[in-house]
Formats: structure tokens, C-alpha cells, sequence
């Protein structure tokens, strides 16, 4: 019996202490996880600091539409229903100015239509008596709510009055269903009306004067920043691929900024939907026509797919001999860097709003210099040299001069853009390099040949 009860005594005592090691490391891990947590926040905030700023404005806008609960006068004159204004500061508020009118503007404008609808449709109800009142109402909430949501599948309203469809079907079901059981009809729509004009005003008003975020202006230069990205990639390619030594340690960063080109496709649309809902502001006036950066932006895209594969000849364990390596390579470097040079002028002409004057003339240069090189090219195929030793120069050559003409195709769009927003006309002197950090502070010298006006 003493024998058996030992292995028993022993597990109970390895459970113990098991569990009194659990205890003690606990404190341990609650601080390392507190470290943690304390560094992403850090980075979220190091990120964009306007994230902490809107973090405040959204608490500073409840705080104000709380009060009318919190003051006597104004809950006796809104009573329960100023709940909806603090309902509609959390729903509405966004981001950017645009986004939080977008939502304010749908929210309130669908909430005034289907609360007179919903009060029209409960006379009409009540004049067929107590029988046909029921059937009326299911009636018409069947025949709104089914057609409406037939709407939201239109891409068009989807994009835009999604928010607001949606709002409608519910402020019509809940004014014209509860209207069957409660007699104030009215005052009840009356209520929710008001206390949503009222939380939506608050809102906007607190997101447009009080640092205000807009997204035309994010969008403006996402798309500059994603072109200046393909101009570094390109930058460096070349030197890179042919093994040209430079003078320092090259920046290897270029080879990862392209990438985030590839998935803006949803926060272009996203920010160029809310930019239509913008007033004028800053160089921006109403109407602008942003939705010719989503059209530079998908050129922008298609480039930097040719430059992802690009970047898979970088690394790839296929050489090309050093005899076609060297004939090609002048060609190549002059068709990247005339490339270059115009990705970086067509960038800074949309930063900056100013007409592209050298871009073309360099798009020139760098087809001159890819007729070339298929001449070269040409002549390696006439003579005896191995197929296989040719295709990554073939392939790489294909490439570069698909970059060109995606080029080309970016320019024009930027200058139909340039064109459309009345850019002013300037005369660069000299083109940013690679080594700026931003757009916004690029060395260039300009001149001023008409007067400046402010884009349409």
C-alpha cells in the first residue's frame, strides 16, 4: 500500500509545483507582454500621428453630443431619443473629412426621406381602418425594403449611397412598424431626425476644424509617391543586375517599395470615393477631377508588375554570359535611367501640380536606346550563340522595354491630368535623385512662366 501511494504523492507534489512556477513567472509575462503592447502602440502612432489626433477628436465629439444627457434642459427637450446623436458621432465619424461626410450626408439624408415616407405611409395605412392597416403596412415595407436593397447591388450606388440605403430601410421598418403600436408617429420621427442632424453636424464639424485629414490630398500623394517608387526601383536595377560597382554602400530598400505599389488598388478607390465628397481646399478646388488618379494608378500598377519581375532576374541562378552581358548592358542602363528620369519628373509634376516639360523628351530617349538594344540583340541571334544563353537577356530586354512603354502610357495620363486640372507650366532644372526621402522636398529649380491658378 505505501508503495502504490508514493507515485501518487510524487504527481501530486510535480502538479504543485508545476503550478507554483506558473504563478511565480506571471508577473513576468504580464511585463514583457506590457513592453509589447507598449512598442506597437508606439509604431502605430510613429506610423501616422494623425491616427492619436483622430483618436481624440472622436472622444472629443461624443463628449459634446453626451451633454444632452448630462444637462437637464436638453434631456428634457430630447428625452431617450439623444442617445441617436451619440449613435450617429460613433458611425459617422471617420478618418478623413471626406469619409465622415460621405457617411454624414447618407446617414442624414436617408434618415429625413424614409422618416416622411414612413409617416406617409402610416396615414395612408390608417385611413383603410383597423383590417387593412396591417396588411398595408407589411405591404409597403415588403415592396421599399425589397426594391432598395435591389439598389445596393448597382456598383455605382454600392460605391457611394451604400450607408445610406441601408440607414433608409431601417428608419423606414422602425418609424413605419412601431408606428402600428404607438400612437406619436410623428413626434418619433420628429425625434430621431433631429438628434441625427444634430450628432451628424457635430461630427463634421469637429472633422474639418480641428486638424482635418483629407483624403484627396492622401490620395494626390499616394499616387506621386507610388510612381517615385518605380523610378527607384529602376534606379538601381541596373547597376545592380550588371554588377557595377558604386561609390558606397548601395541602399537596398528599393528593392521593396515597389511592392505596396502592387495592393493600392482598394485604398485608391477608397480615398478617390471620399474625395469626391470633399469641399475645395488647399490647391484642391470642388470637383477636381480625382478620378484621373485612379486611372494613373492603375497604369502605375501595371508597371510595377513588370518591375516584379524584374526583380526575379536580380537573384536568379540563370547568368548571361559575359560577352552578351557586356554588349547589352549601355543599352540597358541608358533605357532605365532615361526611364528613370521621367518617373521621377512625371512624380513630382503631380506632387508638386506643375506640367510635366521633360518627361516626353526622355520617354524618346529611352525608345531610342530600346531600339537599340533589339538590335544588339538581333545580331547576337545571327550568329553562333546558344539559344538558352539568350533567353534572360531576351526576357530581361522584353521586360525593360515593356517598362517604357508603360512609361509612356503614365505620362500621357499625367499629362491629361495636367491638362484637366489646369497645372501650372514650370521649366525644371534639374531632376530629383533617389537619395530624397520625400517627394515633397525635391532639389529642383523652377521657373515660373504664367501666373499660378488653382486646379479646377
Amino acid at each position: 500500500m505505501e508503495m502504490a501511494s508514493q507515485p501518487v504523492d510524487n504527481r501530486k507534489e510535480g502538479i504543485i509545483s508545476r503550478a507554483w512556477h506558473c504563478l511565480k513567472s506571471l508577473p513576468g509575462k504580464s511585463m514583457s507582454k506590457l513592453i509589447e503592447l507598449a512598442k506597437k502602440t508606439e509604431k502605430v502612432g510613429q506610423d501616422d500621428p494623425r491616427r492619436i489626433i483622430h483618436s481624440l477628436k472622436v472622444g472629443l465629439a461624443i463628449t459634446l453630443v453626451s451633454l444632452f444627457y448630462y444637462f437637464e434642459p436638453l434631456y428634457d427637450g430630447f428625452g431617450v431619443s439623444a442617445m441617436w446623436a451619440v449613435l450617429t458621432v460613433v458611425v459617422v465619424f471617420e478618418f478623413s473629412v471626406g469619409g465622415t461626410l460621405s457617411r454624414g450626408l447618407n446617414r442624414g439624408l436617408a434618415t429625413f426621406l424614409a422618416a416622411g415616407l414612413g409617416f406617409g405611409a402610416h396615414h395612408l395605412a390608417n385611413l383603410s381602418g383597423k383590417l387593412g392597416e396591417p396588411i398595408l403596412l407589411g405591404l409597403f415595407v415588403f415592396l421599399l425594403a425589397s426594391t432598395v436593397t435591389f439598389v445596393r447591388f448597382f456598383p455605382r450606388m454600392k460605391a457611394r449611397y451604400d450607408y445610406g440605403l441601408l440607414i433608409f430601410i431601417l428608419t423606414f421598418c422602425l418609424i413605419s412598424v412601431s408606428g402600428y403600436r404607438d400612437d406619436e408617429v410623428w413626434h418619433m420621427a420628429h425625434m430621431r431626425v433631429s438628434t441625427i442632424l444634430i450628432g451628424g453636424f457635430t461630427a463634421v464639424c469637429v472633422c474639418i476644424l480641428i486638424f482635418p485629414v483629407w483624403a484627396g490630398t492622401d490620395l494626390h500623394n499616394l499616387v506621386a509617391n507610388n510612381i517615385d517608387k518605380l523610378a527607384n526601383f529602376l534606379e538601381g536595377f541596373g547597376p545592380l543586375y550588371f554588377q557595377i560597382p558604386q561609390d558606397g554602400e548601395m541602399d537596398m530598400t528599393f528593392l521593396e517599395g515597389y511592392k505596396c505599389v502592387l495592393n493600392s488598388k482598394q485604398t485608391e478607390e477608397s480615398l478617390a470615393n471620399f474625395a469626391g465628397w470633399e469641399p475645395g481646399h488647399g490647391q484642391f478646388r470642388f470637383r477636381h477631377p480625382w478620378k484621373q488618379y485612379l486611372k494613373i494608378g492603375s497604369l502605375t500598377r501595371n508597371c510595377a508588375y513588370r518591375i516584379e519581375a524584374l526583380n526575379g532576374y536580380l537573384n536568379t541562378e540563370t547568368k548571361i554570359p559575359e560577352e552578351i552581358r557586356g554588349k547589352m548592358q549601355d543599352a540597358c542602363i541608358n533605357m532605365s535611367s532615361e526611364a528613370v528620369k521621367a518617373l521621377k519628373e512625371l512624380a513630382f509634376s503631380i506632387q508638386t501640380m506643375t506640367k510635366p516639360c521633360s518627361a516626353n523628351s526622355h520617354i524618346t530617349k529611352s525608345k531610342i536606346a530600346a531600339k537599340n538594344l533589339k538590335s544588339l540583340l538581333s545580331a547576337s541571334l545571327c550568329k553562333e550563340t546558344e539559344i538558352l544563353d539568350l533567353i534572360p537577356a531576351v526576357a530581361v530586354a522584353s521586360l525593360l522595354v515593356d517598362v517604357v512603354a508603360c512609361t509612356e502610357k503614365i505620362e500621357e495620363s499625367v499629362q491629361e491630368l495636367a491638362s484637366i486640372a489646369k497645372f501650372n507650366s514650370v521649366k525644371p532644372k534639374k531632376a530629383p535623385s533617389r537619395s530624397s526621402s520625400k517627394i515633397s522636398e525635391p532639389e529642383h529649380v523652377i521657373t515660373i512662366h504664367q501666373p499660378s491658378s488653382l486646379p479646377e
